[in-house]
């Protein structure tokens, strides 16, 4: 008992020496970590009455207004507000920085892929000059302002000795713009319903890691929960009246996540993982017996499919949209009399079907004006056959995207030996070293690299624990999506991401993001015992 109680002391003691020497130290703490910057040795205080000043053509948007609010009250959680200012003004004192004079260039909200995200951060101490101190952003974009916002919501700590808010190491010279332009996160919601009030919290979790991207795999052969008005027997196959998504809960979740900077690119899996569409109407299965893939002989299939993707274009803006096409057994079609019939009429093998079922849904996708995207099975089994907009979704393992780009297709990483969070043994430095441009060496090939994407799928995830399963691995992952290679590989870019992964996971959890420790062998599992957030 004695011994563990030393032990504990000893982690303790360390853990509050690193604690408060953290911000101050040789390491940068702002997760991820910018493209360009330089700091100095000053502390500058902050004022809790932080105004914004706006100029530029995109200065008066809701957008910025309401995203400054929202990092105000994050910034000031744990300061005493008001009474705060009574006490400086008492003393006679006065803060470095009490405005956060934000410039934005363009005055479009448009939030398509590849939207100029890059900003310029400064810190400055107040010097004589001026009349009021200022932390300064400017950006092309809205977007690039919010990315900005949180930079600069990371540079700002409280100090419980005076209850003040600080930022340490200014002054600060900061210009960022991400690597990639796809930056993503899957959730699913079929193998797991999630509530809007879920999926809204991990949207903002995402804005904190700057991912730009939230696919959302809504439906799948476990349940179909989203209402489609044109065929309103299809959310038939929820798994209760009360685990549903309206069109009205889809619009709220893409405007929501358009207010972080997060597009929303829904999923709609064909022609395999869709059971659950023929529970309200079972014409689209080939028999009671045989419940997927969807009936290919049926026009009734596609009519249905049209009217899905007619409905959803209506909420969905996002110029990408994922239709699947991963894990397709074709061997009840074969065993399926009218199936059968249908396909030695064609002169089709059912390996044929497929790819007239992926091709044919690609036609109605394009024809919304949608960029199709496709799990890495049918460019695997197609390739020559598929439509050159066509990105293609790494998943199956690595040396996809460079086969891909090869051909002429945009790729999206996803890797499920480094990038699937629900394997729980993947650690943190697995997914933090995994880069989406291995194998691919020519520059112009690089560029069809869209980015990359971690996949939290919902087999054992659910409102309980989705959180701490995200994170902190998807925060490893975004970094190498934002972050220049040069400056976040080698084993000495490994020895500071780790204290700086700690950092940010014990930032998600002061916003009230229930990330788990970093270092367990298995993720999102309790802490091994007592100990500081810092070095577990």
């Amino acid at each position: 008992m004695a011994t563990s109680f030393i032990l504990f002391l000893f982690a303790f003691s360390n853990a509050l020496c690193f604690s408060q020497a953290k911000v101050k130290g040789p390491i940068t703490y702002l997760w991820p970590l910018p493209a360009e910057f330089t700091s100095g040795n000053d502390t500058l205080t902050v004022d809790p009455a932080l105004s914004l000043v706006v100029g530029g053509n995109g200065g008066k948007s809701v957008i910025l207004k309401e995203g400054f609010d929202r990092y105000k009250a994050i910034i000031f959680k744990n300061s005493n507000g008001v009474s705060g200012i009574v006490r400086m003004k008492a003393k006679g004192e006065s803060y470095d920085i009490s405005k956060v004079r934000v410039v934005v260039q363009s005055g479009s909200e448009d939030l398509n892929l590849g939207v100029d995200e890059s900003y310029t951060l400064f810190v400055l101490k107040k010097d004589g000059k001026a009349i009021v101190g200022e932390a300064t952003i400017e950006a092309n974009t809205v977007y690039g302002a919010l990315r900005g916002l949180e930079t600069f919501s990371q540079l700002c700590t409280f100090d419980y000795e005076t209850k003040s808010m600080q930022v340490h190491k200014s002054p600060w010279n900061i210009r960022d713009k991400p690597r990639f332009a796809y930056r993503g996160l899957l959730l699913d919601t079929s193998r797991h319903y999630l509530p809007i009030d879920v999926i809204k919290q991990v949207i903002e979790s995402m804005s904190y890691a700057k991912l730009n991207v939230l696919h959302w795999h809504v439906i799948d052969r476990e349940s179909f929960p989203l209402e489609v008005p044109t065929y309103p027997k299809l959310w038939k196959g929820a798994y209760s009246q009360w685990e549903r998504y309206t069109v009205e809960d889809a619009y709220e979740i893409v405007n929501f996540a358009k207010t972080r900077g997060i597009n929303v690119m829904a999923e709609v899996d064909v022609p395999g993982h869709a059971k659950s569409w023929g529970t309200g109407y079972p014409d689209l299965w080939p028999s009671s017996s045989c419940t997927e893939p969807l009936d290919v002989s049926k026009n009734f299939t596609f009519d249905v499919l049209s009217g899905i993707l007619t409905d959803l274009r209506k909420i969905f803006p996002f110029e990408l949209f994922h239709l699947g096409g991963d894990e397709v057994n074709t061997t009840c079609w074969e065993a399926t009399p009218h199936v059968k019939k249908w396909l030695k009429q064609q002169g089709m093998t059912a390996k044929d079907a497929y790819q007239y079922f992926v091709l044919k849904a690609q036609e109605i996708a394009i024809s919304k004006n949608w960029t199709p995207v496709n799990w890495e099975e049918t460019f695997n089994t197609f390739p020559t056959k598929l439509n050159p907009k066509t990105v293609v979704h790494n998943w199956l393992g690595g040396g996809v995207c460079p086969k891909a780009v090869d051909k002429g297709f945009r790729c999206i990483f996803s890797n499920q030996g480094v990038w699937y969070l629900d394997h729980l043994d993947v650690p943190w430095d697995a997914t933090y070293n995994a880069d989406p441009l291995e194998g691919i060496d020519d520059s112009s090939k690089q560029k069809l690299v869209l980015g990359g994407e971690v996949c939290m799928w919902g087999e054992t995830a659910d409102p309980s624990n989705v959180q701490q399963t995200i994170w902190p691995r998807a925060a490893a992952a975004a970094e190498r999506l934002w972050s220049r290679k040069e400056s976040t590989s080698g084993k000495s870019s490994n020895e500071t991401a780790l204290p700086r992964l700690h950092y940010f996971r014990c930032l998600l959890n002061r916003r009230g993001v229930q990330a788990a420790p970093v270092e367990n062998f298995y993720a999102r599992s309790a802490p091994t015992g007592a100990g500081s957030c810092y070095v577990q």
